[in-house]
């Protein structure tokens, strides 16, 4: 079943002179629900602007955006889809410093309830046992490292049971093996919960571990 159907996407933003400069020209793409997907390019080849229309953060100028089936190009209003369908996890995870690693954990759920269910926690904590964090829940994220703190916020960014999972430049600022394991977490997370992943990054090494590759250069993509 396909999840993404992206077609003739483009996207353009005026520079500093005040010109039109095109970021993404023409973009065709189609991922198949329980697929992960890399899409690979350097600093302003386009890639966070094409996650963020994936994310529906961002509107493409021109094309078509179909996820799940619904029509989202002309959607004035795509919290709802957000909410239900998509999680994001962070280059810089965006943990909230005042709260503890379970307390993140719950936000999402939080931004649309007065408080969770005992269904939901459960599933919360299913998730941190699953990515082998259970035992920090109580931490702050001040105390966490940076392997620690990438897994509470893809525990947060699953929470919600979101079809899809966008990541953007997940890997940027840990070591190699802390890479490694995002990466593990990764298909850990695809083989258990059947989650579809787009990853976007400028790692070549973490590209390699989808099951699809794609680069973005100069605003086309091409699959590898």
């Amino acid at each position: 079943m396909t999840l993404i159907r992206l077609q003739n996407i483009e996207k353009s933003f005026r520079d500093g002179d005040n010109q039109m400069r095109a970021v993404l020209q023409h973009i065709d793409l189609s991922v198949e629900q329980g697929e992960i997907v890399s899409i690979r390019g350097e600093s302003g080849s386009g890639k966070t602007t094409l996650l963020s229309i994936l994310g529906t953060i961002l509107r493409a100028d021109k094309g078509i955006y179909l996820l799940d089936g619904e029509d989202l190009t002309h959607i004035a209003d795509t919290s709802r889809v957000r909410a239900q369908k998509i999680g994001f996890l962070f280059q810089d995870h965006r943990l909230m410093p005042q709260y503890t690693a379970w307390e993140n954990v719950l936000l999402p759920l939080l931004a649309t309830a007065d408080t969770t269910t005992s269904d939901e926690e459960s599933y919360a904590e299913s998730l941190m046992q699953l990515l082998g964090i259970d035992h920090l829940r109580n931490q702050y994220p001040a105390t966490l490292s940076g392997g620690e703190a990438s897994r509470v916020a893809l525990c947060r960014a699953l929470v919600r049971k979101p079809q899809l999972l966008l990541a953007d430049e997940p890997t940027g600022q840990l070591d190699d093996k802390h890479s490694e394991q995002v990466a593990e977490l990764f298909h850990t997370i695809n083989s258990e919960l059947g989650t579809t992943i787009l990853i976007v990054t400028h790692s070549e090494q973490l590209a390699r571990t989808a099951n699809r590759q794609f680069i973005l250069h100069n605003g086309v993509l091409n699959e590898v």
